[in-house]
C-alpha cells in the first residue's frame, strides 16, 4: 500500500475488479427490475380474444348488473386490462353504456360495475346535474358510437342531493357556482318528508327527474322508440355496494 494513500485506498488491480464488479451488479439489478416491472405482462400475441361487447339495452343491463355482483362480492376480474385491449383501443373505442354519474370519489363506475378501458363512456357531476354539456356528452355516446344503454346512477348519501334540499329550507344562498347545482336540484325535493328522509327521498328523486328529462330529448327518445336505446334509473348503496334500478 502506498504510505501516501489514504488508509484502506484500493490498489489500481483492485479498482478495476471493483469496477467490473459493481457493474454486474448493476446490470444484475437493472434485469431484476425490469423482470420485476414486466411481472404478470403477457406478449400481445398470447391475450385472450377481447370479450362479446353488450349490443342491446338488455345486455347491457345484464353486463353491468353481473359486474357489480362481483363487485360487492370481491369477485372482481378487472377485465379489459391487458396489453392487447390498450392497443386495439389506440384505433377506436365501442363502450357499451353511457354512465352519467356523480362526482362523489366512493361511486367510481368502472369499479362499481366492475368494468375496464372501453367499457363504459362516464359523464360525471355533481348530483347527476345537466347541463348542456352533459346533455352533448350523452348525446355523442348515443348518437356517434351507437351505445344501448344510459345509465342515470344516483347514490347513497349524496352530497349535492343535502346541499340543495338544507339551502331550500334555510333560504340561504350557497357559494359561487354551487347554488346552480341546488337550483337544478330543487324541482325534486320530496316534501312529503322531513330531515334525512326528505334527503333520501329527495335521491331517488332526482335520478327520476334527470332520467326523465333524458327521455324527452327528441334524438334520444327516437332511438328509446326504435328498441335501440334504454334510459334507466339507479342508485348505489355506499352501505352494501349494490346498485338497484329505481323505478
Amino acid at each position: 500500500m502506498n504510505p501516501d494513500s489514504p488508509a484502506g485506498a484500493l490498489r489500481p488491480a483492485e479498482s478495476k475488479r471493483a469496477r467490473r464488479s459493481l457493474l454486474r451488479g448493476a446490470l444484475t439489478g437493472a434485469a431484476a427490475l425490469g423482470a420485476a416491472l414486466s411481472v404478470g405482462a403477457s406478449p400481445a400475441t398470447a391475450a385472450p380474444n377481447p370479450r362479446p361487447r353488450p349490443a342491446t339495452p338488455d345486455e347491457a343491463l345484464r353486463e353491468l348488473a353481473a359486474g357489480n355482483a362481483r363487485w360487492r362480492t370481491f369477485r372482481e376480474k378487472h377485465p379489459d386490462e391487458t396489453c392487447t385491449t390498450r392497443q386495439e383501443l389506440v384505433s377506436g373505442q365501442h363502450p357499451f353504456a353511457v354512465v352519467l354519474g356523480c362526482i362523489d370519489s366512493r361511486v367510481s363506475p368502472e369499479l362499481v360495475f366492475d368494468q375496464g378501458l372501453g367499457d363504459l363512456m362516464t359523464v360525471r357531476s355533481a348530483g347527476e346535474v345537466l347541463d348542456e354539456a352533459v346533455l352533448g356528452s350523452v348525446a355523442y355516446g348515443v348518437l356517434e358510437l351507437g351505445i344501448p344503454l344510459v345509465l342515470v346512477l344516483g347514490h347513497q348519501s349524496c352530497g349535492a342531493v343535502r346541499a340543495a334540499v338544507e339551502s331550500e329550507e334555510s333560504g340561504e344562498r350557497l357559494p359561487a357556482h354551487i347554488q346552480y347545482l341546488a337550483d337544478q336540484i330543487a324541482p325534486a325535493v320530496d316534501h312529503t318528508k322531513e330531515g334525512d328522509a326528505r334527503i333520501d327521498a329527495t335521491i331517488d328523486a332526482n335520478i327520476r327527474l334527470v332520467r326523465d328529462r333524458l327521455t324527452a330529448e327528441p334524438d334520444l327518445a327516437a332511438k328509446v322508440s326504435a328498441g335501440e336505446l334504454a334510459i334507466v334509473g339507479a342508485r348505489y348503496e355506499l352501505t352494501n355496494q349494490l346498485v338497484h334500478r329505481i323505478a
